[in-house]
């Protein structure tokens, strides 16, 4: 397949958790163009059903690449992904990465055999985590809280906005309070926003605990697909697309530059 230098590499996420994906690609494919996609529309995705999740996602990313063009789309998003990424590569006919929890590196990391995964309410129970917990931690006690709060503590966070930092501390709890909870040395951010809060969770952890998610092993997938592909020569200012723009939207205008993204478009 031949590829324009232009075509850009899709992100897309239900809010702003994607820009974790984003920022370890950047720096990994400094010129490739890149389009944001977020839903804000649909927004947050960890309290919606299987069902809603598998049809919206599919839709919209075709929207997105008739739209855009790209290259090779992202689904930034874990809920997404361990959900509708299946539907999402029978749809579409580019090379599609999908984000999933980084159990592996926590089991291979973890010394006192506990880890913890954290995530939404769907990502948590989705069988896709039972599988990796069995497949890279079976001596390990696996531990696991979905938390629709700390999702909203990581957008509130890019808008500028005072945190509570009770919020934290319960969606740890949420972990810590289990049998077990107290000897977990490792958390599993298994939402692409958490890592955007991480250090308001270190903050709040009881004890020193190792954080781990996967966006440079996702850079890592991305330069290979990639590889041998022509990019620009210099970078071009990147595009933040919104299904809904509104205050909200608004308000994320200045952390969206601090990601070189510096148009925002309606979808």
């Amino acid at each position: 397949m031949t590829v324009a230098p232009d075509a850009p590499i899709l992100f897309f996420d239900s809010g702003v958790g994607g820009l974790s994906i984003l920022a370890p690609a950047r720096a990994a494919l400094p010129n490739a163009p890149v389009v944001y996609a977020a839903d804000s529309a649909g927004f947050p995705y960890g309290t919606k059903s299987e069902a809603e999740i598998a049809a919206r996602v599919p839709a919209l990313l075709g929207r997105l690449v008739e739209r855009y063009r790209p290259r090779l789309a992202v689904i930034a998003c874990n809920t997404a992904s361990t959900i509708a990424l299946p539907h999402v590569r029978a749809a579409l006919d580019i090379p599609v990465v999908g984000t999933v929890p980084a159990i592996k590196p926590a089991a291979l990391l973890s010394k006192s055999r506990v880890f913890g995964v954290l995530g939404t309410n769907a990502t948590v129970r989705q069988p896709y985590v039972d599988r990796l917990a069995a497949e890279h931690g079976a001596d390990c006690t696996v531990l696991r809280h979905g938390s629709a709060a700390l999702v909203q503590l990581a957008e509130a966070k890019l808008r500028g906005e005072t945190l509570d930092p009770a919020i934290a501390r319960d969606a740890l709890a949420g972990l810590l309070d289990q049998p077990g909870g107290d000897r977990m040395d490792m958390v599993v951010l298994a939402c692409t926003h958490f890592p955007l809060v991480e250090q308001e969770l270190a903050a709040a952890a009881p004890h020193p605990m190792g954080f781990v998610h996967g966006g440079e092993g996702i850079a890592r997938r991305i330069a290979f697909l990639t590889e041998g592909q022509p990019w620009p020569d210099a970078p071009s200012p990147g595009i933040a697309v919104f299904t809904r723009v509104d205050d909200k939207v608004e308000a994320l205008r200045d952390a969206l530059a601090g990601y070189g993204l510096d148009r925002i478009d309606a979808l």
